[in-house]
């Protein structure tokens, strides 16, 4: 019998793991589904993917908070002539969607959000006293995907980005891609993704790269430097840069094989010229600022589409869309449970009662398979204000004081714990 993970599912071998299409759990789990009249790579979110989807984005933004970034909201459209400015215009034009003529002027969906938030950078006045400047956003940009590679929540058209960009001086760039990349690595924790690589991803042959070579030398130099300081394990890959700069990409392997990049870091000299950004300095005189772009998560279809593979639809307590199931053993209890859920909904824990009507005990029970926890309440935990609480993974307590289980799980919950119980 193999040994429960600590969000209580057996660890998965590769056969395994191959049976959790997220395309095919995202509907039976009623997380999300897709419309022909929405269109191709437009995929809607169903309550309950709502809710897996909305709390990866308020951890995302509350570890942002924390670790000292400005959440901001930009536009998904502008104008052709900013993405010529910025270079994706000349470089990534195939991959956008064709401009729309509106008022005398062309405009496009963005297919990334860095040009906007160096428009925000630059529209006010900047000292070297301001710096390192964060600036995040969790936004939508839009990428004009063949029918033929869409696929679920992997491969879309419309993308929710989880995107920043510090501003910072030459001198501060490295410990803020270190810092960067420590954010991802806590995340993958509480996450519980344990199985990533890291890439180098330098420039190959080919005309799709800013042609600098003294900036390409000074970006890979610095990334380089973060990455042998890290300790962690990584590999160099030509022809894997961004157009306009080396970067360090997280890359992980869904349930085909295949793998693909979560989490990236990328050092920019290109875009701060570009847009002609700049800070005074100490001296008193204009500067030009080091643009780093950096994503925990990457978008959150693909975040959510690995989260729904590696787990099954079992997520980490802290990202099910339902924590706790309640259980009365009869009509009897029916009262008693439903208090006992709304004093788990005010404690932010999200629970829901399973009474008799649903059928007998043991069928709610598997129903609720998925569920982290499962309370019991019978006529002796009723007295008592007690419930028998069952693990996900098949652990099972004596009948418990409620606020004691209560406080428990919430405090596992509130630190983004995998583990079910300790």
């Amino acid at each position: 019998m193999p040994r429960a993970s600590p969000c209580g599912h057996p660890p998965h071998d590769r056969e395994e793991t191959a049976m959790h299409d997220h395309r095919k759990l995202g509907r039976e789990l009623d997380l999300f589904d897709t419309d022909p009249l929405i269109g191709a790579g437009l995929p809607y979110w169903l309550p309950d993917g709502a809710v897996v989807r909305h709390t990866l984005e308020e951890y995302i933004r509350t570890a942002e908070r924390r670790a000292g970034y400005r959440h901001v909201y930009s536009p998904v459209l502008g104008k052709r002539e900013l993405y010529e400015i910025s270079g994706h215009w000349s470089h990534y034009s195939d991959d956008m969607f064709p401009p729309m003529d509106v008022g005398g002027e062309q405009v496009v969906l963005r297919p990334s959000l860095c040009p906007h938030h160096a428009l925000m950078y630059r529209s006010r006045s900047h000292s070297y006293r301001e710096l390192p400047l964060r600036m995040a956003e969790l936004g939508g940009m839009y990428r004009s995907e063949l029918s033929g590679v869409l696929g679920g929540l992997t491969r879309v058209r419309a993308i929710q980005l989880n995107d920043a960009h510090i501003f910072c001086t030459l001198d501060q760039a490295a410990e803020e891609a270190r810092a960067a990349l420590e954010l991802i690595r806590r995340a993958y924790g509480a996450l519980g993704i344990g199985s990533a690589r890291y890439r180098l991803s330098l420039p190959g042959p080919g005309g799709k790269y800013v042609a600098a070579p003294e900036l390409w030398q000074r970006s890979t130099a610095l990334l380089t430097d973060v990455l042998d300081r890290s300790g962690l394990p990584y590999e160099a890959a030509e022809g894997e840069a961004a157009f306009y700069g080396p970067k360090i990409d997280v890359q992980l392997v869904d349930s085909a094989g295949r793998e693909f990049t979560l989490s990236t870091i990328q050092v920019d000299f290109h875009q701060p010229a570009r847009f002609d950004l700049h800070y005074i300095g100490a001296d008193g005189a204009k500067h030009r600022p080091v643009m780093i772009h950096r994503s925990i998560i990457g978008s959150v279809e693909r975040a959510v589409a690995h989260l729904i593979e590696e787990y099954g639809g079992a997520f980490p307590a802290w990202l099910a869309p339902t924590q706790l199931v309640i259980l009365p053993v009869s009509e009897a209890e029916l009262p008693d449970a439903e208090a006992f859920a709304r004093r788990c909904t005010g404690l932010g824990l999200r629970a829901e009662t399973a009474g008799p009507e649903r059928g007998t005990l043991g069928a709610r029970i598997r129903e609720a398979r998925l569920v982290p926890y499962q309370a019991v309440i019978g006529a002796r935990e009723a007295t008592h204000d007690r419930v028998a609480l069952r693990l996900r993974d098949g652990r099972r307590h004596d009948p418990r004081p409620a606020d004691e289980v209560l406080a428990r799980i919430a405090a596992l919950v509130d630190a983004h714990s995998t583990d079910l119980w300790n």
